[in-house]
């Protein structure tokens, strides 16, 4: 067995732990394993193992990997959890399945414009910049509901929820709590939170989709 079939295993029986001692269904938690910066020939023993929801930071890099990937299992889906720039639009409509990083009106507008050319229907988060970081993509909480409003009112999206990046050197829980809190007044279900360092608080806060890596994977190539 493959070391990160084995890896996936254990992140899947903790995924299950901080699901139960909050009393939520171990179903109820979605893991995205996030391919960055890995080959195909990485990711092949985590689909062998009957995995089929994967995460990518970047539209080129998930374009030269994926297309055949899904050949051999159509079935993948396929998140998009990185920056999108508005000319990226159209591939990244084409290629995944949702997109978690919809921050500011251009990008809602491209995305939106793109699914109406494609025929198609993409799940969306808002990106929350809860640490309101200068160097980090986001919508700053304040601004949320006016973005969420301008995507469900004008652009006609569907929007499913909101995922947050805490800052390194906080605390993330705190983060986590103010994201279910934001999503919880905005009446919004899914929260994309989490990663190979705190996915169980993450899990422990509410988190529907967590974003996992190196936990997985080992060491970023």
């Amino acid at each position: 067995m493959a070391a990160s079939t084995t890896r996936l295993t254990d992140v899947s029986t903790r995924i299950a732990a901080a699901s139960r001692s909050t009393k939520r269904e171990p179903s109820s938690v979605k893991l995205i394993a996030v391919t960055k910066t890995f080959g195909p020939e990485h990711i092949l023993p985590v689909l062998d193992a009957g995995h089929r929801l994967f995460g990518e930071n970047r539209v080129q890099e998930a374009k030269a990997k994926w297309p055949a990937l899904r050949e051999r299992y159509p079935d993948i889906e396929l998140h998009l959890i990185g920056p999108l720039q508005s000319n990226k639009a159209k591939e990244a409509v084409a290629l995944f399945d949702a997109i978690h990083t919809v921050d500011r009106p251009r990008i809602a507008a491209a995305i939106a414009e793109e699914m109406a050319k494609q025929g198609k229907r993409l799940q969306l988060f808002i990106q929350v910049n809860t640490g309101e970081e200068s160097q980090k993509a986001g919508v700053l909480p304040k601004e949320t509901a006016a973005l969420l409003s301008h995507c469900r009112d004008d652009l006609k999206l569907d929007v499913a929820g909101l995922m947050c990046i805490p800052p390194l050197d906080e605390e993330a829980g705190v983060h986590f709590a103010f994201l279910a809190k934001l999503a919880g007044d905005l009446g919004l279900g899914q929260l994309s939170m989490g990663m190979s360092a705190d996915f169980d608080k993450a899990i422990a806060f509410g988190a529907t989709h967590v974003r996992v890596g190196s936990e997985i994977f080992g060491a970023r190539l």
